[in-house]
């Protein structure tokens, strides 16, 4: 039976069809297609595909704390196996997804530009897995910076199993080493699949020091080009944007270009505070609650809806 013909007792009630439908939809892709240049030749599909990318994801944080955010049966003497077992099938399954990202359809005619594009996909996956453990060093310290500066946080596993600010952490430490080794859309795709779980919204581009935490965390916003360094802290809704940035002849943004703040060690920023453009917030410098800041702050300096002064740091937030 053709799409042309299949009719159900509902469309017939209700007076409409599929068919112009389903010839418009197709048009639209092949408008778009051809704008963008896509292949039009039957084939796989052409770039990674976010379920996957988020299943891969979850085995990783399983393989990085398996005791922990593994599967609730895993015992200690089969920790060794479940991590070895994990990191096989979901590095395999990155492979596949790298080289969707590098243009390499299943069924592209030219053997040697899949290879060579496979070939790709291997070293960049096989340098991914080499820094894992630095990873779960990163996040170790992120743990712990959050365990030390919390005073609600009961135990280093209540940080790890509970808090949003720790699940975005996990996902932009994996991400941010995936976009530097060359896989910009998985990363954004796992930086992606944080922000809707925990409000927390990272690029992977960002780059972010040791014994970083983010206290509550919804509505924070942290800019590709950011660079944060060692203890920093931040509460919610605080922005660190862009405030303007270089655009062609055409008006359409130029890429790449440092746009957004640097924030030495040792900075906090309470809720709801907004820093944008290319400055540096100095080591040590306090950002106080709902500031709007476009400029640069001296180490040390706190800064308050009521202006710039100098003293001691302020106690911590609330809880």
């Amino acid at each position: 039976m053709t799409l042309d013909t299949q009719r159900t007792d509902h469309d017939a009630d209700n007076g409409f069809s599929l068919v112009p439908v389903l010839a418009a939809l197709t048009r639209a892709r092949a408008d778009w297609r051809a704008a963008h240049h896509r292949a039009t030749t039957p084939g796989g599909r052409e770039l990674p595909a976010p379920e996957t990318v988020e299943r891969i994801v979850a085995g990783l944080r399983g393989a990085l704390f398996p005791m922990r955010l593994g599967p609730s049966d895993l015992r200690q003497e089969s920790e060794q196996l479940y991590v070895g077992h994990t990191l096989d099938v979901v590095l395999r399954d990155l492979v596949e997804q790298v080289v969707l990202e590098l243009g390499g359809r299943p069924n592209d005619a030219d053997p040697a530009q899949r290879a060579e594009i496979r070939g790709r996909a291997h070293a960049l996956v096989r340098d991914f897995a080499q820094y894992l453990p630095t990873i779960r060093t990163q996040l170790d310290q992120d743990v712990l910076a959050a365990h030390g500066a919390d005073p609600a946080a009961r135990s280093v596993d209540e940080v790890l199993l509970c808090y949003p600010g720790l699940a975005a952490m996990i996902h932009h430490r994996i991400a941010h080493r995936l976009y530097r080794l060359g896989a910009p859309l998985i990363a954004r795709m796992i930086s992606e699949a944080a922000h809707r779980a925990t409000g927390i919204d990272i690029h992977p581009g960002a780059t972010i020091g040791a014994g970083f935490f983010i206290d509550h965390g919804t509505g924070v916003v942290i800019g590709e080009t950011t660079v944060i360094g060692d203890g920093v802290r931040l509460f919610q809704a605080v922005t660190l944007g862009a405030k303007s940035f270089p655009t062609d002849a055409l008006g359409r943004a130029l890429k790449g270009h440092p746009r957004h703040p640097i924030v030495e060690d040792d900075v906090v920023i309470y809720a709801g505070a907004t820093v944008l453009g290319r400055v540096t917030l100095g080591k040590g410098a306090v950002i106080g609650g709902n500031v709007w800041l476009t400029e640069s702050v001296p180490p040390g300096a706190h800064v308050t809806q009521a202006g710039l002064t100098r003293g001691p740091r302020p106690g911590p937030g609330t809880d």
